[in-house]
């Protein structure tokens, strides 16, 4: 029954009516007592039949009359009313008692008109705020669209009615379905109602609702505050239901030319479908408003574009795009530029042992981080730690590295194998693995780099295995070529496109695919990209890399857009490998310290010496006397380029640098340093001379030896993109002339020069003659073994295999019998897997090794853009 002016409703003097709907009648009233202009909500009787219902409206009531925001149109009261002494009913009136705001509702200011941009991001940003300050207490709307936006006459912007649909909730009410003002939307599983273009799609299915929803309603809005029309308007309810759904909005690139392309951004995240490709935090939202309307003001208030756009509708369509586009740049510029209101980036540490990390991610509730680690030594092991503490959790798995947390709480882990490591899945709670993946060439699955990721619902792994992206697994949908090879895939956020890392002729990249196979490259020419992951926040793939030719090898951590923007995100004077990015944007960082140490044991010495020169030294080549070393430096002091150094082995003398570059072998007479690249083999004088530069046209060089009688080069090369061969080359005259087919490798050359140990493309260890025959297989070795060189008669080879600690086996080549001729031990092996490249004269007397020590810590970073 509409209450006439002058009607007296308990207090309150009703003064006009303001509206009436679904949830009640609205009025315009006098409160005498503190003197002030109210609105009062009279509310249908149906919704307090019963005392449990009567009585949990007035808690929530309650609730909802402690929010305390300025965009928020406040309660002042939840109350019981006599009936009206005018009227001839005695029922208890149930009543809203609520701030009067004055001013219009959003709805008649849109009216299909499109708002100058300066002041759609003010509202939009006041929304946004009131929005949070409810969301950040629990209280969710369920019912926002511009008739529940009041726009004051100073511009100012409250949001009506809040919670009042949780209020009413009752499935009894499901046939109110309309497309009114006032429709109510319950909770409840099943139970749909709303204002039908203003739903979100879970709410369209009857699903509980939270946050999330609100921001789903929030982005029709403001898509219709930017492009003059509904996201969603269909000629029936059930029609616009199915399109929110199912169906996507007209993009604005096309609605709303004009609109700059953040802005657009944040109305794409809003009406993205699936609740979790939402912001998970309204706070964010806001965030990202306000720091757009702050960016913009000054530059907006002189070109109006869209003022001028909708001012002037005859204007030539081509000037007005054109003046859009320019003033959309402007505008990226001026936030790209300008300073974060936040202080500098807080490092939090994660862990505080001693020794290296390899995986690392955000378990399912963004707070847990799963990582894995070989702390003092011990063998890799999973742990567990949270944001907020400083110990560690061992997990009862088996030794593995970690590849991927899927949301349902499932591990990818990398299990080590001889031959190939193998991916396998595991409960985060535990259990027994599953192996995945299997097989694969050696070392195509390792330890180094993560080969698996986990789609966004968890159901799916994608995998890179033999320089190729399956996804599913055993579907490619990016293949290895001759040239190329890729590995690390990270799926995007909403499960669209998987990101990966590309290999190819020596520089690398960071590519994406999408799940049919179509492949970008967007940031190329690195030397070495380590990590990736993508940003939840701003959609960039943010990667850890070292660029080409950087002169003391700094890894830099990047971002790239997916249009291939590319910018720094910091530079830091350690190695920071990204591993993973919270949905909050708070980002996971390893901090790598991996100093390499050269030990050697001279000629006639009983003790070691530790021969390191700069933080990356690794010897190469020991002479035939033990006297000489051979070794590169390939760390941060001397960048991407390397250089090659040899020093005396008993370590009285400084160290000299022979050039840039890697070093092979040196010389039997010590005169030259061998180096390979694909396109050129180059020898670098000992001592005074000019280098010599050989290069044979349609040959891709793999390796180069020099023979004892120091004219001719035992070469390794790959002719036309086929397997490698094997060719004799005269220093003075060429060409080089093949004694192997294809598919044949060298890793020793005899003493004197006539036999060549190497292995086929089978894998197979083989002794191949110089001068021609057929090669004869070694039983007893394999590929995991790697070939030292010849003893000094040439009978036997010296024979070693990587791990710790280093085993030397001496091999008889006539009988196949191999035996232990040494092993070295290192006192302290935390952080060490492996005694690399390790040197033997033929004697047996002298050796040297080099290891690197990974000594990692987590960091927790805040603040990072």
């Amino acid at each position: 029954m509409t209450l006439a002016a002058g009607t007296l409703l308990g207090p309150y003097e009703i003064l006009s009516p303001l509206g009436a709907g679904g949830m009640g009648e609205v009025y315009r009233a006098r409160d005498p007592r503190l003197n002030r202009d109210v609105a009062v909500k009279v509310l249908p009787e149906e919704f307090f039949e019963g005392e449990e219902k009567s009585a949990r409206f007035e808690r929530e009531a309650r609730l909802l009359a402690a929010l305390n925001h300025p965009g928020i149109a406040a309660i002042y009261s939840f109350e019981e009313i006599p009936g009206s002494s005018s009227s001839s009913s005695s029922s208890t009136r149930h009543v809203l008692v609520m701030e009067l705001v004055e001013g219009q509702t959003l709805r008649k200011l849109l009216a299909g008109e499109v708002l100058p941009l300066k002041r759609l991001l003010s509202y939009a940003t006041q929304m946004a705020e009131g929005l949070a300050k409810a969301h950040a207490t629990g209280i969710v709307h369920r019912d926002l669209k511009p008739e529940n936006v009041m726009v004051t006459r100073e511009g100012g912007v409250k949001i009506l009615d809040f919670g009042l649909a949780k209020l009413v909730e009752d499935p009894a009410l499901q046939g109110e379905l309309t497309q009114s003002p006032t429709a109510s939307v319950p909770t409840g599983a099943g139970v749909v109602l709303g204002t039908v273009p203003y739903m979100s799609p879970e709410q369209a299915l009857g699903k509980p609702l939270d946050f999330r929803s609100d921001q789903f309603s929030f982005g029709s809005i403001l898509y219709e505050m930017a492009s003059g029309r509904r996201a969603f308007l269909h000629s029936s309810a059930p029609e616009t239901m199915a399109a929110i759904i199912r169906e996507e909005t007209a993009p604005l690139a096309s609605t709303a030319p004009d609109l700059p392309l953040p802005l657009r951004w944040i109305v794409e995240r809003c009406l993205a479908k699936d609740p979790e490709d939402r912001y998970a935090s309204t706070k964010d939202l806001a965030r990202d408003l306000a720091r757009l309307r702050d960016g913009a003001s000054d530059l907006l208030t002189s070109s109006g574009t869209r003022a001028a756009a909708s001012a002037r509708p005859g204007a030539p369509r081509a000037l007005l795009i054109a003046a859009a586009a320019l003033a959309t740049g402007a505008v990226l510029a001026v936030i790209a530029t300008r300073k974060p209101p936040a202080g500098p980036p807080v490092w939090r540490p994660l862990t505080f042992r001693r020794g290296s990390i390899g995986g690392a991610r955000f378990g399912p509730d963004g707070k847990t981080v799963v990582y894995a680690a070989a702390w003092q030594g011990r063998p890799v092991q999973l742990f567990t730690t949270r944001l907020d503490s400083t110990e560690s959790t061992a997990l009862p798995l088996p030794s593995a590295n970690l590849a991927a947390v899927s949301g349902k709480g499932m591990l990818a882990i990398v299990l080590p194998r001889n031959l190939a490591p193998v991916v396998a899945e595991v409960s985060l709670a535990g259990g027994a693995p599953r192996e995945l993946v299997e097989g694969g060439r050696p070392g195509s699955l390792t330890l180094a780099v993560s080969p698996a990721d986990w789609s966004p619902n968890g159901d799916g792994l994608a995998v890179s295995r033999d320089g190729q992206l399956e996804f599913p697994i055993g579907k490619v949908l990016v293949p290895r070529t001759a040239e190329a090879s890729v590995r690390s895939p990270r799926f995007s956020p909403d499960g669209r496109r998987i990101a990966f890392i590309q290999s190819k002729e020596g520089r690398e990249a960071i590519g994406v695919t999408d799940l049919n196979g179509k492949k970008t490259i967007l940031s190329e020419g690195w030397e070495i990209v380590t990590s990736l992951a993508w940003h939840p926040r701003t959609g960039e793939i943010w990667y850890s890399a070292r660029a080409q030719n950087t002169r003391f090898g700094v890894v830099e951590l990047n971002a790239v857009s997916l249009s291939g923007v590319r910018r720094v995100v910091a530079r830091t004077p350690t190695l920071m490998i990204i591993e993973d990015i919270a949905p909050d944007g708070g980002v996971l960082l390893r901090s790598d310290d991996w100093p390499t140490t050269m030990t050697c044991l001279p000629p006639g010495a009983s003790r070691e010496v530790d021969l390191t020169w700069l933080d990356f030294s690794i010897g190469v080549d020991l002479s035939d006397d033990g006297q000489d070393l051979l070794f590169t430096e390939g760390g941060a002091a001397e960048g991407s380029k390397s250089a090659v150094y040899m020093r005396k082995t008993d370590g009285s003398s400084p160290a000299v640098r022979l050039g840039d570059g890697l070093a092979q072998k040196l010389s039997p007479d010590r005169k030259w340093v061998v180096q390979v690249t694909p396109e050129r083999i180059k020898l670098l004088p000992t001592g005074a001379g000019e280098s010599l530069t050989i290069m044979d046209e349609g040959l891709e060089y793999r390796g180069a030896w020099m023979f004892p009688d120091g004219k001719r080069l035992l070469v390794q090369a790959r002719p036309g993109g086929k397997f490698s061969r094997l060719y004799v080359r005269d220093l003075a005259a060429g060409p080089p002339r093949p004694f192997t087919p294809d598919g044949f490798g060298c890793d020793a050359l005899s003493p004197d020069g006539t036999i060549v140990v190497g292995g086929d493309k089978e894998g197979n260890v083989v002794l191949i003659p110089v001068d021609g025959g057929a090669p004869r297989p070694l039983p007893g070795l394999g590929p995991l073994d790697f070939i030292m060189n010849f003893d000094t008669a040439g009978k036997s080879l010296f024979v070693t295999r990587s791990g710790l600690p280093l085993r030397i086996d001496r091999y008889d080549i006539a009988s196949g019998s191999r035996s232990l001729w040494k092993e070295i031990a290192l006192a302290d092996p935390t952080g060490v897997e492996d005694m690399s490249n390790a040197q033997l004269t033929p004697d047996g007397a002298c050796y040297c090794y080099s290891f690197m020590r990974g000594l990692s810590r987590l960091y927790y970073v805040e603040g990072l853009r």
